[in-house]
This record gives C-alpha cells, structure tokens and sequence, in this order.
C-alpha cells in the first residue's frame, strides 16, 4: 500500500511523529502538500470528500480509509508495520504512552504560545517566559522523568523492552525537539535522562531513520513549528 500523509508542507510539526514512523518502516508514502501543495489537503478536510472526514491534520489516506490525529494514525501504522505490540493489551499500553506525548507536545507549544495559536508570539512574550519557567521546573521533569523510568526498567533497549516501537520514535522526536528549542535548558536536564538520551542515539543509528534524517525529506526545526527557538526562553 502506497499512503497518503496529510500535513503543512513548511514544518516538522505534529506530522514529524507519523513521518518517522513510516520512515523506520521502510513504508511507500507521499507527503501530499509538499509535492501537489495545501489546497490537496485542504480538499480532503471537506465533508463530502470522505466517509471520515479529518477535521485538521495530519490525517492518512490508507487505501479508501482516511485515520486523522497523530497517536490514532500511529496505532494504526504500529500494528502493521511491526512497530506495536501483538497482543491488544500492550497496543493499548502503547497508546496510552502516546497519547502522553501528545500531552506533553502541546504543553511544548504553549511554552511560546501561552494565550493561544491566534496570537503572534510576539503579541505574548511575558506570559510565554512564565510558561517556559513553569514548563522546565515542573513539567519536564514530570514528563522526561516518567519515560526515563520506563526505559530504566522495561529490561531493553527500548520502552517495552527489546523491540522498538512508535513510542520510542515519538521520544527520539522529543529529544530532539527540545534539544533545537532549548538547547542551554537541555543541557542542564540531560543528565537527569541518561536512558532517553542512549533510546534518541539509539534511534538515530537505525538504518532507515538516518538515512531520513540526512534526506531533504526531513524538514529541519525552525520557528512556525511545535519546536521552536526563542532565545529569550532559554535561559
């Protein structure tokens, strides 16, 4: 099957989580509104388009199925490309973990933009240093510290143990994401995620992930996406 990934064509965004996830799989797909443009996908998001109409992307196009939300899209990829448990207890474990990261991933966002999407961060700076100074001393540890303790005691390489998974592609992202984001922050909290830190280099070193990661099709970190660098934030 030959997919159809839906996403903003200029940022890495929420669509990056799906995009590794068919990478690793070695899976045949098409980033649509970065070879035929927005308008193909705005197209898709009518409701006479689909039985199962997205209502924002990234969404799928599988064959005459069209799976919208990146954790929904992923639970979908996992279980046929060999990036999920067989059994439907650990696909449910696993999802449960991603939908955590999506958590985590918009409170990313919010660390630039606190009042809203409508808003340039401009338009918020005080209220986004406040989130970001909040973000790092409560919410990052929260977070980097709960997957930090799985990946300790799963007995493997990775958050379930042996094999890898789509969550552990999502954690690589995460890593990498706040390392472009918040790189003196990071820095600091880097020793307190030894085991996040060995998964990120881990799947970096995967044969399809760094063959992706050295492609033009990895669009690189910049400031219209979930990630982004605000030197202000960074202290």
């Amino acid at each position: 099957m030959r997919y159809e990934l839906y996403y903003w064509p200029g940022i890495q965004g929420r669509g990056e989580f799906v995009r590794l996830a068919l990478e690793d799989a070695g899976a045949a797909y098409v980033d649509v509104a970065r070879e035929r443009g927005n308008s193909a996908m705005t197209a898709m998001m009518d409701a006479k388009a689909s039985a199962t109409p997205p209502f924002a992307p990234p969404f799928l196009k599988a064959g005459k199925q069209v799976i919208g939300q990146t954790a929904n899209i992923l639970l979908y990829l996992g279980s046929r490309h060999g990036l999920a448990p067989k059994a439907e207890a650990g696909r449910l474990w696993l999802h449960q973990l991603q939908l955590t990261i999506a958590d985590l991933v918009l409170e990313i966002h919010d660390t630039h933009h606190p009042l809203g999407p409508s808003l340039y961060y401009e338009d918020q700076r005080g209220p986004a240093k406040k989130r970001t100074i909040e973000f790092w001393k409560e919410r990052v540890p929260k977070y980097l510290g709960y997957f930090e303790s799985l990946v300790a005691t799963r007995g493997g390489p990775y958050v379930t143990g042996r094999k890898i998974t789509y969550v552990d592609l999502s954690l690589f992202q995460i890593v990498a994401g706040l390392r472009y984001a918040f790189p003196k922050r990071m820095q600091q909290f880097e020793r307190n995620i030894p085991g996040l830190l060995a998964l990120h280099d881990r799947v970096a070193a995967r044969p399809n992930i760094e063959a992706y990661l050295a492609s033009e099709r990895r669009i690189a970190f910049n400031e219209d996406g979930i990630f982004r660098h605000y030197k202000v934030l960074d202290l």
